[in-house]
This record gives C-alpha cells, structure tokens and sequence, in this order.
C-alpha cells in the first residue's frame, strides 16, 4: 500500500509478535496457550517465513513463549473485566492484536480502541478489510507517536466515555519510551474513573535476568539500536512500584515471568516456559 509515495507497512516488531504467536501454533505441543494464526493471514508472508533467522524454533523457543504468555494473561483480563461489566477496552501498542476478530462475541459487547503508530494501524485497517473482518464500529484505531502526540487527546477524540471505567493494557511499549514519557502515560492512565484497571509491561535490567537468557536479550539490545528503535527504558520491580505510586495508581502489584510460568506453562512435557525479563504491573484506578 503506498501514500504519498511512501510504501506504508506495519512496525517490524508487531509483524514479529505475531508470527511468534503462530509460529507456537505451528510447532509447540498442545495444549497450546494462545492460538492466535490470524495475525499470520493479515501478514501473509511467502512460504519460507519459518526460515527467517527470528523464527529459529530452538532460539525462540522461550522468546515466543513470553509472548504467547503475555497475550494469555492480557486476554484473560479483559475476560475477566467484561464479565464484571467493564466496557471499554484500550490497547496501547496494540500493534497486530486480533481479540476483535477472533472473541468477537466478546468484543462485540465492549468499545475497543487500538492505539499504535499511523502506518502500522493504516495497513492493518487496509489488511482488515481485504480479508473481509471489515472494521465494526465497536472497534477504534487511534494513531499516535507516543513520544510527541498525545495519545490521551486522541483517544477523547475517538470517543472515549471518561464517565465509565475501561481497561488499559499496554505491552510492548515502555521499552522504547524514555521514563518521562512512561511516568506521564502512567499518569494519564491514573487519570481514568474510578474501578478503571491497568496491565502495563515492564522489562528489568539485564543483570537481573537468568543467566540463559542474557545473550538473547544483549542481542535485541543490539538489534534494536541497528534498526534505529533502541531499547531505552529498564525498570527493577521496585522502581516499578515506585512509578506507580507517584501515578496515583492503586491495588498496585507485579506479576512476573515466573508467575506466568507457573500459571499457564506448569507440567508441560516439552519444558516451554517464557523467558525472564517481562514484569507486568497491575494497578486500578
């Protein structure tokens, strides 16, 4: 697709995520914890994608176990918080997500917007439609830079109810943000009504990752500021409580890698289990 002469295509990092998420369809035993294989047909690579270098099945066994892990437990929660009655769902970073288009009897029943990067949401609304998902009105894409736009106006403007609470998730994002930019997405998040609920990821430092995983995360580190998208923000659990504290969050609390091993990768016979690093934090409004 091109505009303006420029081919517009989806961020390299949400195309990864979602081939992680099919590629453990693909190849990891049942019971699988997150089938998601339509983000594979809005992408629709050539047939020799699995041979791409990222896709390796032994070096990112425990990188797509993290994302299969982290799309669970975010899916679990807004399971959870619609059957509570919470209606309105925003996803910062949603890059390719698909709970709209694979839960549709749930997300049907909730206002949900997508908020990521102009040209990712472009193409994706473009890929939506070719493939005949459509786009229904119970689901927003709001495009925003998160380092220089607003993403709080722009999601007022696409009709957010301030009145009702929501849940807000956010993966993948704080990574590439400075800690002033996190601190006042954190604040405007404090900033919904009262009941409204928080999962926000969070990545630790790489001294304090198991020792198995420090070369692959020195490798994205590297990775990453090639492509010109460097990893710049590393938080230690504390500091992470700290952030959230002076938010003016509430209920706060962490959920780390081995708490999500435990709860969705116990006796597994093939040994999958997520890769340290991701911490989760869990607050209310």
């Amino acid at each position: 697709m091109e505009q303006n002469n420029k081919k517009i295509e989806p961020d390299n990092t949400a195309v990864r995520t979602a081939l992680w998420r099919a590629l453990h369809v693909k190849i990891d035993a049942c019971p699988h914890i997150f089938e998601d294989e339509i983000g594979l047909r809005l992408i629709s690579p050539d047939e020799k994608w699995l041979q791409r270098p990222d896709m390796h099945p032994d070096f990112t066994k425990r990188l797509r176990a993290s994302i299969v892990a982290r799309a669970r437990f975010v899916e679990d929660l807004i399971i959870e918080q619609s059957k509570l009655g919470l209606c309105q769902y925003i996803i910062l970073g949603a890059g390719l997500d698909t709970f709209a288009q694979r839960k549709p009897e749930i997300a049907s029943k909730l206002q949900i917007f997508e908020i990521d990067q102009p040209d990712t949401q472009t193409w994706k609304q473009k890929r939506l439609i070719d493939l005949g998902f459509g786009i229904p009105k119970w689901l927003r894409f709001v495009p925003v830079d998160f380092e220089i736009s607003s993403w709080w106006e722009q999601l007022i403007k696409a009709g957010l109810d301030t009145s009702k609470p929501a849940v807000a998730v956010c993966t993948g994002v704080t990574l590439y943000l400075k800690k002033e930019a996190i601190s006042v997405l954190l604040r405007q998040i404090g900033a919904l009504v009262s009941g409204s609920k928080l999962a926000i990821a969070f990545y630790l430092p790489v001294e304090l990752l198991d020792e198995e995983d420090k070369p692959l995360q020195l490798k994205a580190e590297k990775g990453a500021s090639e492509a010109g998208t460097p990893m710049v923000s590393f938080f230690t659990p504390d500091e992470i409580l700290t952030l959230a504290n002076e938010a003016g969050l509430k209920n706060v609390e962490t959920i780390s890698s081995k708490d999500l091993a435990k709860r969705y990768f116990a006796d597994r016979a093939d040994n999958l289990s997520p890769a340290s690093g991701e911490e989760f934090l869990l607050a209310s409004t």
